[in-house]
C-alpha cells in the first residue's frame, strides 16, 4: 500500500508540473504611457506629442472656459508641465481630462528646479511651462529658465492667451496707445510714494497689481502723488464676481475705503494730462487765490487740478505760502 500511494503523488505531481510547463506565463506588468488627449464637451481629441523644447502657455485667469484649443493640444501633448502650484493647474488638467504630469516651479525652488527642468530638455523633452492664471513671466517666476533655455540653444516658443494685464486695459476705458506694466508697487508707504512720484513723470497709461488689503492705502497715495487723473479698479475678471469700478483716484480711494475687496486687482491709470507750462510765481498765484477762499488741502487740489502740477509739490508750496502770510499779519 505504502509503495503504491507513493507512486499516485509522484505521478500527481508530475502531471502537475508537465501543466504549469504548458501554461504561458503572464508577462510583468508594465505602466502603459498616458494617452496624449483632452476631452472638450465630452468628446476626447488625440493630439500629436508636442516637439521637443520648452513651450512657454497661456491658461485662463478665472473661467476655466477661456483656455484656447492650441493651449490645451500643447499641454496634453507635452511629457511634463512645469507649474507654480500643481493643485491650482490641477483643476485645468481635470476639467480637460489630461494626464500630463506635473512639477513645480516656483522662486522658492527655482534655483534646484531649473537645473533639473534644462537636463529634461537635453533628453529631448517637451516641456510646458504655465503659471497659475494667465500669460507666464507677466509678475510670475520663470523668465530665468526661459533665457537658460534660450542660451542652451532648446527651441523656446508661446503659446498667446488670457492676460489679466490686457483684459483690463480693454474694459477700463482708457487709452491704450501708450501704457507702462509697473507689476506690485512697494508695500511700505514710504517706498511706494516714491515709486509713484517716478511713475508720474511717464506719459503713458499706467497698469499695477494689487492686493485687497493695500488697495485703499495704495489708491490714496495714487492720488496724492498724481493728482487729479482717471483711473479703474478691475477686480476678478472673467470669473463670477467680476467688478469694474471707474472714477477718478481720490473718489475710488473713498468708495474704496469701506469695503473689503478680495480676489485678483488689477489698476488702470489714465495718462497725465498734456503739460501746461505754468510758473512758479503763476503756480503762487494761483495758490494765493485759492487760500483766501478755500482751506489749504481744497487750494491744493483746485491748483493741481488746474495745472497738472503734482500735489505733493503744491502742497510744500502752499504750505510755505500760509506761513510767510502769517508772519507777514499784523500783531
Amino acid at each position: 500500500m505504502k509503495s503504491d500511494w507513493a507512486a499516485m503523488t509522484a505521478k500527481g505531481r508530475g502531471a502537475r508540473l508537465a501543466a504549469m510547463s504548458e501554461t504561458p506565463r503572464k508577462p510583468p506588468d508594465r505602466e502603459q504611457p498616458a494617452p496624449r488627449r483632452y476631452v472638450l464637451d465630452g468628446h476626447p481629441t488625440d493630439v500629436a506629442r508636442l516637439a521637443p523644447g520648452l513651450h512657454i502657455v497661456a491658461t485662463p485667469i478665472g473661467n476655466l472656459g477661456d483656455v484656447t484649443l492650441r493651449a490645451l493640444a500643447a499641454l496634453a501633448g507635452a511629457d511634463l508641465i512645469a507649474c507654480e502650484d500643481t493643485r491650482v493647474t490641477r483643476k485645468l488638467l481635470d476639467r480637460y481630462a489630461i494626464a500630463t504630469p506635473l512639477t513645480p516651479y516656483h522662486d522658492h525652488n527655482a534655483a534646484t528646479a531649473r537645473p533639473a527642468l534644462l537636463r529634461r530638455l537635453a533628453d529631448g523633452a517637451a516641456i510646458a511651462l504655465v503659471s497659475d492664471a494667465g500669460t507666464p513671466l507677466i509678475s510670475d517666476p520663470g523668465f530665468k529658465l526661459v533665457r537658460a533655455a534660450h542660451e542652451a540653444g532648446y527651441a523656446v516658443t508661446t503659446l498667446p492667451g488670457a492676460s489679466s494685464l490686457l483684459a483690463a486695459l480693454a474694459v477700463a476705458g482708457l487709452p491704450t496707445d501708450q501704457f507702462l506694466f509697473a507689476g506690485f508697487l512697494p508695500p511700505k508707504a514710504a517706498a511706494r510714494r516714491s515709486r509713484i512720484a517716478e511713475l508720474g513723470r511717464i506719459p503713458a497709461t499706467l497698469v499695477l497689481f494689487e492686493t485687497g488689503p493695500r488697495l485703499t492705502a495704495t489708491l490714496a497715495d495714487l492720488a496724492a502723488g498724481l493728482g487729479h487723473r482717471e483711473a479703474a479698479v478691475c477686480r476678478e475678471l472673467t470669473k463670477l464676481h467680476e467688478e469694474v469700478r471707474r472714477g477718478d483716484l481720490e473718489t475710488l480711494a473713498q468708495n474704496c475705503a469701506g469695503s473689503e475687496l478680495r480676489g485678483e486687482i488689477v489698476v488702470v491709470i489714465g495718462p497725465p494730462p498734456a503739460p501746461v507750462e505754468v510758473s512758479a510765481a503763476d503756480a503762487d498765484a494761483l495758490l494765493r487765490q485759492a487760500l483766501a477762499r478755500v482751506s489749504l488741502k481744497d487750494a491744493v487740489g483746485e491748483v493741481a487740478e488746474a495745472t497738472g502740477l503734482p500735489r505733493r509739490e503744491l502742497y510744500q508750496r502752499a504750505l510755505a505760502l500760509a506761513k510767510d502770510a502769517d508772519h507777514g499779519a499784523p500783531r
